[in-house]
C-alpha cells in the first residue's frame, strides 16, 4: 500500500507541474495576443479561448497536487479541539465525503467528455476546437484527485500522514 501511496503522490506532483506549465503557457499566449493586437493591429482568433480553457484545465489538473500539500481551504476549529484520534477520524470522514463528491463529478465529467468525443462536438467559435479537448481535464484531474483522496484516507487512517516537504 505504501508503494501505491508513493505512486499516487508522484502522479499528483506531475499534475502540479502540468498545471504550472499550463499557467505559463497562458501567460505567453496573453503576451502574444497583446503584441498582435496592439502593436501589429492584427486580430486574434484562438488566444482568448486557449487561455480560458488552459486556466480551467490547470485548476482541475492541479487539484491533486493542492490536496497533497494540504492546500485546500478547510475550517480546523473542531479538528484542533478534538486533537489526536478525533482529528484523524474527522479528517477521514471529510476525505470520504470529498471522495464521494469528486467521484460523482468525475463520472459525470467522463460522460460529458465521451459524448463530446463520440459526437464530434466543437466550440462555437472561429477556432472550432474539438470540445473533447477542453473537457478532458475534468475527468482526468478529478480522477487523479480521487486517487489522492484514497492515499490521504490511508495515511490518516494509519496515522502516517504528514505534510510533504
Amino acid at each position: 500500500m505504501k508503494r501505491f501511496v508513493s505512486l499516487i503522490e508522484t502522479l499528483s506532483r506531475l499534475c502540479g507541474l502540468a498545471s504550472m506549465l499550463l499557467i505559463a503557457a497562458s501567460t505567453l499566449v496573453v503576451s502574444h495576443m497583446v503584441f498582435m493586437r496592439y502593436f501589429l493591429g492584427a486580430s486574434t482568433i484562438w488566444q482568448t479561448e486557449f487561455v480560458v480553457y488552459a486556466m480551467i484545465a490547470s485548476t482541475f489538473i492541479g487539484a491533486p497536487y493542492v490536496l497533497l500539500l494540504k492546500g485546500h481551504v478547510s475550517v480546523d476549529l473542531l479538528p484542533n479541539l478534538l486533537g489526536g484520534l478525533g482529528k484523524r477520524l474527522l479528517d477521514v470522514l471529510a476525505a470520504v465525503l470529498s471522495l464521494a463528491f469528486c467521484g460523482l463529478l468525475g463520472w459525470s465529467g467522463w460522460h460529458y467528455f465521451y459524448e463530446a468525443l463520440s459526437k464530434g462536438w466543437t466550440t462555437d467559435t472561429v477556432w472550432a476546437l474539438p470540445l473533447w479537448i477542453p473537457l478532458l481535464p475534468l475527468p482526468l484531474g478529478v480522477g487523479i484527485l480521487c486517487l489522492q483522496y484514497f492515499a490521504e484516507i490511508y495515511k490518516n487512517w494509519t496515522g502516517t500522514g504528514e505534510i510533504p516537504a
